[in-house]
């Protein structure tokens, strides 16, 4: 991701960032689910919860993972299935590629 929405702080307190990125990596590894499926999870929490870069960054995570344009459409359908249509506001507008 070129932006990093944590930059500030990460310039405040490093030590926080770390552990974060500790955490991230633990919680993310490939276990009883593959990675690909934590993120595509991820991606459809974020779209519930209106975090449009989320949604992109973590759509763009997944597929360097080997999740599938279908793979993404799924879980959006079950994020807007339990939590309605801004779900699907915010992903489209994640997805889109922008300059």
């Amino acid at each position: 991701m070129a932006f990093d929405p944590l930059a500030t702080i990460a310039a405040l307190d490093p030590g926080m960032r770390n552990r974060m990125k500790e955490q991230n990596e633990f919680v993310y590894a490939d276990g009883a689910l593959p990675r690909r499926i934590k993120l595509l999870m991820a991606m459809a929490f974020d779209a519930a919860h209106g975090a449009e870069n989320g949604v992109r960054s973590l759509a763009a995570q997944a597929r360097a993972a080997g999740a599938t344009d279908g793979e993404i459409a799924e879980a959006l359908r079950v994020a807007y299935h339990l939590t309605g249509v801004g779900c699907l506001y915010t992903a489209s507008a994640g997805l889109t590629e922008r300059e």
